[in-house]
């Protein structure tokens, strides 16, 4: 119960960086120099005025000085990572059973690498939803600790879950050039070399099948509500990372469900 807690702490202080990341970085704002201040009034927030979730909801949602509102985004964002760190720590058994070669790993690695591809992937979330862009520094580092960690592992599939991941992205990276780019980004190719290194081929492949009928049902809503209209650009990096984290949880259930032979 203790290291749950431990948890879902930590969660909520890296979730708080994270809203300040994807915040400043699509706007070339440093992340490691300067406090944090009020997109508002340009005021320095007090360290008092920035403990995650806490503060906002002891401020009422707007800012000490100007009283204007902050945004839910921060909250949001913090509350989230905090909920799916929570969600990895007492679901790790379940998470090896669906990614075999994370069987593979130490204990004290396992919690640690969740911890960081949780991470990553919640900032390409934010990131793509808001500014449809996925930075590469971060899929160069998430690939870059991934593959060292399946390296090492010594999984004897491999080769496979490099398969998977060049197949993946030259799938998307097909669809790129048939849109000339209007239907999937660049972006997207690099982040389904990721997905594919991590899941494998089975999980891979029903990651990225998941990813598009989640796409298109969510499309299919905006369209009926007329929050979008035809031929405008939906960012694809969410619903791919939506699909991924399905498949961490329950991949192997919904495999056996579908090919169940």
């Amino acid at each position: 119960m203790l290291t749950g807690i431990l948890v879902f702490v930590c969660g909520l202080i890296i979730g708080s960086f994270i809203s300040a990341y994807t915040y400043r970085t699509p706007r070339n704002l440093s992340v490691i120099k300067g406090r944090s201040i009020c997109p508002k009034c340009k005021t320095k927030i007090s360290w008092y005025d920035n403990v995650p979730i806490v503060s906002y909801f002891f401020l009422k949602g707007r800012c000490r000085n100007c009283n204007k509102k902050i945004s839910a985004r921060y909250p949001l964002i913090e509350f989230s990572t905090a909920i799916i760190f929570l969600v990895s720590f007492f679901a790790q058994g379940l998470i090896r059973a669906n990614v075999p070669w994370l069987m593979l790993i130490p204990d004290y690695i396992f919690l640690p690498f969740v911890i960081f591809l949780v991470s990553i992937f919640i900032s390409i979330f934010v990131i793509d939803t808001e500014q449809q862009i996925i930075p590469d520094e971060l899929i160069f580092i998430a690939l870059c600790v991934a593959f060292l960690i399946l390296i090492l592992s010594g999984y004897p599939k491999f080769y496979e879950n490099l398969l998977a991941s060049l197949a993946s992205a030259l799938f998307l990276l097909l669809l790129h050039i048939l849109t000339r780019g209007a239907g999937m980004g660049l972006g997207d190719v690099k982040l389904a070399i990721l997905i594919g290194l991590l899941l494998g081929i089975n999980l891979g492949v029903l990651s990225i099948f998941l990813s598009f009928i989640l796409g298109g049902a969510v499309a299919l809503f905006l369209l009926i509500l007329k929050k979008a209209h035809l031929g405008q650009r939906i960012a694809f990096g969410p619903f791919m990372i939506a699909s991924y984290f399905i498949v961490m949880f329950f991949g192997d259930k919904i495999v056996s469900s579908v090919f169940p032979f």
